[in-house]
């Protein structure tokens, strides 16, 4: 980051003058010839107390950039074709310098079977079952889960290479649920919670975004599909006479299988390790839950959010999308990890915005305001397009003005 002195007073410009403007156009013009990025900020002079509220604004953006610098992404089975959207061009990973390394699932589950009988797993099981508490409710297959956690940070450690970083993004249905006898989802909020991030259905993509947001936010993130509307009945009775800024266009529900780290679910009664209810269906035939037991499902807990996702489009591009909101303290009535968003011109964003420019179901969460470091963040790493949820009266270049 560079940002210059400002002059210190105005009592002896004779002998004292800084030239703090004159000093920052030739720094940004060596900058341009030597082709050196650099972060500077919206105005980038300022006596020492503006200069340190600078750093302190470029901390968590550096930290999101070392990480991305030294980053590797650990990718296990195809990207399903059912959710073709998570099969983005990876080009535009290299280009930035984040590694890939893509692995069968059967590498995964030949190295899950080798855990058998690992000396560790009952420690982490119970490490398991304290921080579930009251929502342990299949005991019985924390085993199994941790001697898939072991699996994958092991796998990890051994396959970080010259990286100092990892993130996943693994194949999670429906060979896994009938191979391993549990859905991974339990175990992919508690990495996480750690920083490490794992991408559901493969979505390398979306696994980078939910690392650039725990590096911004310093915080567990998750991993969200943009996923239904909120019933009218549902606003009418429990949002809008409490939240009348925002239209029912404004809202949204939130929801993944049941990736989102405890500490980031409300802490209820119905919160805890419980089965996908989806997959029991279609498996199991909706009976008695067995191999598709272990998902983390319970209301997202309220407060301030960012929306977010850096990703290439079909041509392999990069682009980005931040809109910042908030989950409300409303009860969803669903099932897995859900929350009810509330993002201002929600319906315009997701017209001109998600849809228009050809963004998957996924996105990022990071728990806070961050829209100004990601920003910086996705401009530093080149994406041409970053695009926001605009105010009312502002058009959308597709938004037809007759509206």
């Amino acid at each position: 980051m560079y940002a210059a002195a400002a002059e210190d007073s105005g009592k002896d410009l004779m002998n004292n003058r800084g030239d703090a403007f004159c000093g920052m156009l030739n720094c940004s013009y060596n900058l341009g010839l030597r082709k050196i990025k650099a972060v500077i900020p919206e105005y980038p002079v300022g006596e020492p107390k503006d200069i340190a509220v600078m750093v302190a604004d470029f901390i968590p953006v550096a930290r999101a950039l070392i990480g991305v610098a030294n980053l590797k992404i650990i990718t296990f089975g195809p990207r399903p074709q059912d959710f073709l959207a998570c099969n983005a061009p990876i080009k535009g990973l290299h280009d930035i310098g984040v590694e890939i390394e893509e692995n069968s699932e059967l590498d995964l589950l030949v190295s899950y079977k080798a855990h058998k009988d690992d000396k560790r797993i009952d420690a982490v099981a119970k490490d398991m079952a304290k921080e579930l508490g009251h929502g342990n409710q299949y005991p019985d297959i924390l085993p199994k889960m941790a001697q898939f956690e072991l699996t994958l940070l092991d796998w990890m450690d051994a396959h970080k290479g010259s990286r100092e970083y990892v993130a996943f993004a693994n194949k999670c249905w429906p060979a896994f649920c009938s191979e391993f006898g549990f859905v991974p989802c339990y175990v992919n909020s508690r990495l996480a919670s750690r920083g490490i991030p794992v991408g559901c259905e493969v979505d390398i993509y979306g696994a980078l975004s939910e690392y650039i947001g725990a590096c911004v936010s310093s915080d567990a993130v998750t991993l969200l599909d943009i996923n239904n509307t909120v019933p009218a009945n549902l606003y009418t009775s429990s949002i809008k006479p409490k939240y009348k800024k925002y239209s029912l266009s404004d809202v949204f529900m939130g929801f993944h299988c049941g990736n989102t780290p405890i500490c980031k679910l409300r802490k209820e009664k119905n919160t805890g390790l419980k089965y996908q209810l989806i997959m029991n269906r279609g498996l199991e035939g909706g009976k008695e839950p067995n191999v598709t037991r272990g998902t983390m499902e319970g209301d997202i807990a309220s407060g301030d959010i960012t929306f977010f996702r850096l990703h290439a489009a079909p041509d392999g591009t990069l682009q980005a999308y931040i809109a910042q909101g908030e989950v409300l303290p409303v009860s969803t009535g669903s099932f897995g990890g859900i929350g009810i968003f509330a993002i201002p011109e929600m319906g315009r964003f997701y017209r001109h915005v998600l849809v228009a420019k050809h963004y998957p179901h996924h996105g990022g969460v990071a728990f806070g305001k961050f829209g100004k470091a990601l920003y910086t963040v996705f401009d530093y790493l080149g994406a041409p397009d970053i695009a926001y949820n605009q105010p009312k009266g502002v058009l959308y270049k597709t938004e037809n003005p007759f509206n």
